[in-house]
């Protein structure tokens, strides 16, 4: 999907919801725990309850290759079931020596046909040159995540200038591809460092995680991401998945979303500029 298809499904659904299928299998409701695919059966209520109020789905694989082969088989009927016009997300973190994260690169555009694959820079452009060789598809790259160890390193002074390392790593990468291909990680809960992250990177869209159940301020997200393009992809996984435990946990997953997609239609309007 190229930029111009992403803004438009944000300004035509209002939204700019990433629902993150990170599904886990011991907290299945008992409805679905017993079927064939349990995943695949919980996946697909839930993308047919939220695709009118989410722009993206993003499955965390490590919930998926836990399970071995049936997880892959899982995620395979999954990436079959999301509506094509809706953007995927692999939420995979890979990033190894060039010829590696080539192939890394074919499994997830290739063969499961996401969109975008998160990528960690730690080894150079050369680990992720790989991913940027595919039309219409993205490198989501890490920026500042939103978990407390984030500070252990990203945010660390380097010399001489004293930048911390999450920007000299986003200053680096943007010298790697254009806004069209290259996206940032930059986590809800480092709210406080995003106006500044989009000063540095103004055209450049970012994923957001950590909204929801880790605690994210929406307003403060998107009163400081929001660009002309809309720019932001705000993702909620725990609160929309396990809004409910029962057998209703489709519906409830669907209001959740619907409520979240009403506060970011009011933010569009505010915001993006």
């Amino acid at each position: 999907m190229n930029r111009e298809a992403l803004k438009q499904q944000i300004f035509q659904k209002g939204s700019y919801l990433c629902v993150g299928l990170d599904t886990d299998v011991r907290k299945l409701p008992a409805s679905v725990r017993y079927e064939k695919d349990p995943i695949f059966a919980f996946n697909r209520r839930i993308i047919d309850a939220t695709a009118e109020f989410c722009i993206a789905y993003k499955p965390n694989l490590a919930f998926y290759e836990s399970l071995g082969a049936a997880g892959w088989e899982s995620l395979a009927r999954t990436m079959e079931y999301i509506p094509k016009h809706i953007f995927t997300i692999a939420d995979a973190k890979r990033g190894d020596i060039g010829n590696t994260s080539a192939l890394y690169a074919r499994t997830f555009f290739e063969q499961y046909q996401f969109d975008a694959v998160t990528v960690a820079p730690y080894m150079g452009s050369d680990s992720v040159q790989p991913f940027l060789h595919y039309t219409n598809k993205w490198v989501v790259l890490l920026a500042l995540t939103s978990n407390q160890g984030s500070a252990d390193f990203q945010q660390l002074p380097i010399m001489p200038e004293g930048l911390p390392l999450y920007r000299v790593v986003m200053e680096r990468a943007m010298t790697w591809a254009s806004p069209e291909q290259l996206m940032f990680v930059v986590g809800a809960t480092q709210a406080h460092h995003l106006a500044s992250i989009r000063n540095l990177a103004p055209q450049h869209f970012l994923l957001v995680p950590g909204y929801g159940a880790q605690g994210g301020d929406l307003h403060a997200v998107s009163r400081a991401g929001l660009n002309s393009d809309g720019g932001l992809i705000v993702n909620a996984s725990r609160t929309i998945l396990y809004a409910s435990e029962g057998n209703d946990f489709d519906t409830a997953a669907g209001r959740q979303a619907q409520h979240i997609a009403a506060e970011m239609r009011h933010y569009l309007e505010l915001y993006a500029r």
